[in-house]
């Protein structure tokens, strides 16, 4: 999952949008009736609704500064921009009356099904979380005794495949505790290896419709089939491996002295792993076999979870399903609400078809999947992919997956370019740094660079092949 929350954003935050508007005249924009465009980019109060958006965006870039919740503003905003859509398709005798209602109940009920499948996923990771799984994990790789090098690569191996399952986030913090467990003595080894476990988390989130919220937004749109992620699996390996390499010769030498005491799962451990597989399983056969939205398998998955909770508690384990569900980041889901309507609100009043018809028209569809990947590293990449699903451009299946592939991995190219990464730099405050990551963004960009290679040569089977 992609999110930053520095001053950057805020900064270039704006400018992804105002590609939109920068001549702020009435739109020539290539409605799409799904989206319910008005076509309005010259309106007045559309481009308040831009300045309303822009505004918001830098509150949530310098919430460490204010400690203003980064929901908060973004809800607000949305409220505005779609109360302020209201009016002006009132006053316009030309719209059918409710568009603005039939808008907002579109866009709201994509946001619904996002919202319950990531609540479903959270409850199972902070489920996991609650019986040690990870925390085993921790103290197990951190009291075996490997060499710096071996770390290295075993906590970027490990959060390359399991962020397909997980959030990229969270892969990070697991794999920096161990790294932190292992070497904190050794800022160097500390810094390489953040920077290697965030490149392998977004790369490994990349192949996985379960793997990041922006791959799970282009399955649940129906652009790629659950199979056809895979195609992105050896793209994505590149990705990781070649700024890996390059990093490799310079990590110090020798065995860091082991430390930390052994944890262990706590009873019902590995059944809920086995259930959230089950989960997973069950999301992808009744989407791919019976045409159903996946949030119906997850939802399924709670309440599997639910009642083994019951079973827990029968047994005198202290456990809740809905305690998990109280432990989910509502900070970040409501966050996603105030964005992603606030992109739909702007894409009703044309902005994002102007966008569209500037990028994917003029630039055309691979450089404009490059650049997505390349802004990603600068802004959030969840209302970027968001604006892509919305612009809904002519894509081939071999131009989806590559969108899917810049927007995951492209948000290693910057520390703060990604959740994983922001967090490292809590995590490992002092060692890795925004500075430490970019002297390596070079060696980050050739694994991107290289991973677009790859897929343009191993996948071209791909393009020309209709969504």
């Amino acid at each position: 999952m992609n999110r930053k929350w520095t001053i950057w954003g805020g900064i270039f935050a704006p400018l992804w949008l105002s590609l939109g508007v920068f001549l702020l005249v009435p739109g020539t924009a290539l409605a799409q009736e799904e989206h319910f465009s008005l076509e309005a980019t010259g309106h007045p109060l559309g481009i308040l609704s831009v300045a309303i958006f822009i505004a918001a965006y830098f509150l949530v870039a310098v919430e460490e500064f204010t400690h203003l919740r980064k929901s908060k503003p973004v809800i607000l905003a949305a409220s505005l921009i779609w109360g302020i859509l209201a009016i002006v398709a009132a006053g316009d005798p030309a719209i059918p009356a409710g568009f603005a209602e039939k808008a907002f109940r579109s866009t709201f009920l994509e946001f619904a099904e996002l919202f319950f499948f990531l609540l479903v996923a959270m409850t199972y990771i902070n489920a996991m979380t609650e019986r040690n799984v990870f925390e085993a994990l921790r103290s197990f790789l951190s009291s075996r005794g490997f060499s710096y090098r071996a770390v290295f690569w075993i906590t970027g191996t490990l959060a390359f495949f399991i962020s397909p399952m997980a959030d990229n986030m969270t892969t990070a913090l697991l794999m920096g505790a161990v790294v932190l467990a292992v070497g904190s003595d050794d800022k160097r080894f500390v810094a390489l290896s953040c920077i290697n476990i965030v490149v392998a988390a977004n790369a490994g989130g990349a192949f996985s419709p379960f793997g990041d919220i922006t791959t799970l937004m282009v399955w649940q749109a129906g652009d790629i089939d659950f199979f056809r992620f895979f195609w992105l699996f050896l793209p994505a390996l590149i990705n990781m491996l070649v700024p890996a390499l390059l990093m490799h010769f310079a990590l110090p030498k020798g065995v860091p002295q082991a430390r930390g005491d052994m944890v262990e799962m706590k009873p019902g451990a590995r059944r809920i792993i086995g259930l959230f597989l089950f989960t997973i399983a069950l999301t992808v056969a009744g989407h791919q076999m019976l045409g159903m939205p996946p949030v119906l398998g997850m939802l399924t998955g709670f309440g599997l979870l639910a009642v083994f909770g019951f079973h827990l508690r029968r047994r005198g384990q202290l456990f809740d399903a809905y305690s998990m569900v109280a432990r989910a980041e509502w900070d970040t889901l409501f966050f996603f609400y105030g964005v992603l309507l606030c992109v739909g609100g702007l894409a009703a009043f044309g902005y994002l078809s102007l966008l569209s018809t500037s990028l994917y028209g003029d630039l055309g569809a691979t450089a404009a999947n490059v650049l997505v990947g390349v802004v990603s590293a600068i802004i959030d990449n969840i209302p970027v992919m968001y604006a892509v699903l919305t612009m809904n451009p002519p894509m081939d299946v071999g131009q989806w997956t590559l969108v899917t592939l810049t927007a995951g991995v492209g948000g290693s190219l910057l520390s703060i370019g990604s959740a994983a990464g922001v967090a490292l730099m809590g995590q490992a405050r002092g060692s890795y740094t925004f500075f430490s990551h970019l002297k390596w963004s070079g060696a980050v960009a050739l694994g991107y660079a290289a991973s677009i290679a790859t897929h343009l040569f191993i996948n071209g089977h791909l393009f020309g092949v209709p969504v």
